[in-house]
């Protein structure tokens, strides 16, 4: 049994928030008109220009803030926008007033029984977030509903009642002053609707705050105002950037669906994969089926199914229990890391977004946003970071050159409508790109490990040897009756090949790799693996490692920065000044555990010669290591040179207690690539 106390936590009337806040804006010149409603946007060329009111009057605007609640969804469909938020019951209850409860009691939250507590007029509260919560009014909320209450559900909610007063015994006998239901808006993630809209130029959301309004509404506002005057976040926005979701994740369905799991899942505990359970299967794969049947379970991810690894059978591919030590599936992940070693593995990465961008000044554009030369030979691959006029990372991608004037840009799964709003936003008035998503038509499978070349050579008339197919070279090559695209390039730090395969003839070639793969030890892989491999190479992954406020000098990928090439690059300016300051304060480091037993997820605090310096972004386990590893960004008041990143003491803390580490800045794991370029 452990409990934690913040002694900074505190409350606030939200009515004098509001009104304070209000009066703040007033003395900065803004200007509000009450009683009003909002039919529609105004919009000029793309362009948020105003509102128009139900009166039929408009609001002229240079920006536009859709920040209308539950409300916000609705309004932002009436102008083609994309905003995910459904509204649901939410429950409390107050007692009758209890002797000696003080109103600066701490507030106590019960993850068990999806409860907080804390003193209210006298009484106490019982705020429910119960894990199968009631959505209300899926297809709109009405225009004239404003701060009312719906009938409660008592028989629904009396059994977390029950469980709550169990928590709080003496509640039991005091009377009920008031249960009161009222909505709350859900996100299909639980994080928040920010920035920009990808369909609207000059149109911003603040929304879908999850039942944290109070205490993240300040916060979020301030961030939208520094990105509207400044054309930048001055924070991390990359789990709550507006531009993260899909139109599927919107449908009535979807909504109705999966949001009764949200409420229990916000107040939950928050295992690293623990994965959403409804509104499951909204994107496949069209090897799904072949890869359950091959003992795949499989995890969820902005609406993908995921191979997350691979049991012996199918039957036993479930979790048993969730914990943040060894869970049932560890060894067996253990076993697809070690193929990939050893002999080969494949891996179903069709989640992986695929634009095609062509046309006479494509290459014009992908290299105004591309740090690194992408004007290379058709049939070459390029890593290359896109990033903003503060050097920040925008995007993190390799950009293939498949004819003059035709490219092909892969971006993870959690980042297609970033990147294509960044590639659609930069095409210039007289420029002509087009940029299609490609994602659904292709498969993606990849084939790693040392035995990877005598696997692809066995299925393919193509020559696959290193001096015919050299690494980071792309060519048409045929499996049985599919031609498809293969590219030598790797995410997992072994001799591999990405194929992309048009989807109709996927399920042929998945069949004809398992078959010849039997003799060279071909085993499945999933994301779990694919975790530990790179991070044992200390792999970034944009939106996990690395985010907007990130650059890539500091964050160890100056060699794919090429601040010479002709023409330049969007945050040129940004990234030279970084790197002539010489030696950063601020590194990306990668870190070793000295003990092979503790694990590492992510956000443990990284300490140097006693001194908290930083927390990791990431961590897995590096069965070829020996040890948990993760990587993560060091800060120190003096320059944080290769001495003593070498030399320094570091520790990690893990649950409180510090564990001796190795730093390095350079990949632990086969350093000179050898492994890849052989």
């Amino acid at each position: 049994l452990s409990a934690f106390y913040i002694p900074e936590d505190g409350r606030a009337n939200p009515v004098d928030v509001t009104m304070s806040l209000a009066k703040g804006a007033r003395m900065g010149g803004a200007r509000f008109f009450e009683g009003v409603t909002v039919s529609e946007i105004v919009v000029k060329n793309g362009t948020a220009a105003g509102v128009r009111l139900a009166t039929g009057e408009s609001i002229a605007a240079e920006n536009v803030v859709i920040c209308g609640g539950m409300w916000s969804r609705q309004l932002g469909a009436s102008a083609g926008i994309n905003l995910p938020l459904q509204a649901a019951e939410h429950y409390y209850l107050i007692t009758e007033p209890i002797e000696g409860l003080s109103r600066d009691m701490p507030v106590l939250e019960d993850p068990s029984t999806y409860t907080y507590y804390r003193e209210e007029v006298g009484g106490l509260m019982l705020g429910l977030f119960e894990p199968l919560a009631a959505t209300w009014n899926l297809d709109s909320i009405p225009d004239d509903f404003c701060f009312g209450e719906i009938n409660p559900d008592w028989d629904r909610m009396m059994p977390h009642l029950e469980k709550a007063y169990s928590r709080v015994p003496s509640t039991i006998n005091h009377g009920v002053r008031k249960f009161f239901c009222g909505p709350e808006s859900f996100t299909p993630d639980l994080g928040p609707l920010v920035g920009e809209t990808p369909e609207l130029r000059n149109c911003y959301v603040a929304a879908g705050l999850n039942s944290l309004g109070i205490l993240n509404g300040a916060g979020i506002g301030n961030v939208l105002a520094h990105w509207i005057v400044n054309g930048l976040p001055p924070v991390d926005v990359t789990g709550i950037n507006v531009n993260r979701f899909t139109k599927c994740e919107n449908t009535t369905a979807f909504r109705r669906d999966r949001t009764p799991e949200l409420l229990g899942r916000l107040f939950g505990q928050h295992y690293h994969n623990d994965a959403p359970e409804t509104a499951r299967d909204v994107k496949r794969s069209v090897l799904h089926d072949r890869l359950k049947a091959a003992g795949a379970f499989f995890t969820e991810g902005h609406g993908w199914e995921m191979t997350d690894w691979f049991a012996p059978t199918p039957e036993q591919a479930k979790i048993e229990n969730f914990s943040w030590f060894r869970q049932n599936w560890f060894d067996w992940h253990a076993q697809e890391h070690k193929a990939a070693r050893e002999d080969v593995i494949l891996m179903d990465m069709s989640l992986m977004s695929k634009f095609i961008v062509q046309g006479r000044d494509a290459c014009t554009l992908l290299g105004r946003l591309s740090c690194n030369q992408i004007d290379v030979d058709p049939g070459r691959i390029v890593y290359t970071q896109w990033v903003n006029k503060a050097g920040g990372f925008e995007a993190d991608l390799t950009v293939t050159r498949l004819e003059r004037d035709k490219f092909l840009v892969v971006c993870g799964e959690n980042a297609p409508g970033h990147t294509e709003m960044r590639m659609r936003r930069h095409i210039g008035s007289n420029e002509f790109v087009t940029v299609l998503d490609t994602t659904s038509a292709t498969t993606q499978i990849n084939i790693h490990g040392p035995r990877a070349r005598d696997l692809m050579q066995k299925v393919s008339f193509t020559d696959m040897s290193n001096e015919a197919f050299p690494y980071l070279c792309a060519k048409e090559i045929d499996i049985g009756y599919a031609s498809l695209l293969a590219i030598r390039v790797t995410y997992v730090g072994e001799l591999g090949w990405e194929l992309h395969i048009p989807t109709i003839h996927a399920v042929q070639v998945y069949d004809q790799l398992i078959e010849a793969g039997r003799e060279f030890g071909l085993r499945h892989a999933g994301l779990q693996t694919l975790s530990s491999l790179r991070l044992e190479k200390a792999y970034r992954d944009f939106g996990v490692d690395v985010d907007n406020t990130d650059n890539p000098i500091e964050a160890g990928l100056g060699f794919a920065v090429k601040l010479d090439k002709k023409g330049g690059f969007i945050g040129r300016d940004a990234l030279a000044a970084i790197k002539d300051r010489g030696t950063a304060c601020n590194r990306m480091l990668q870190f070793l555990l000295q003990e092979p037993e503790p694990l590492l997820y992510g956000n443990e605090l990284i300490y140097l010669n006693g001194d908290e310096v930083g927390y990791l972004q990431i961590g897995a386990y590096g069965h070829t290591l020996g040890a948990a590893v993760g990587i993560g960004f060091a800060s120190t008041e003096r320059p944080l040179t290769a001495e003593i990143v070498d030399n320094g003491d570091w520790e990690i803390d893990i649950a409180g207690q510090r564990f001796k580490a190795q730093a390095s800045l350079r990949p632990l794991y086969d350093p000179t690539m050898e492994r890849i370029k052989c």
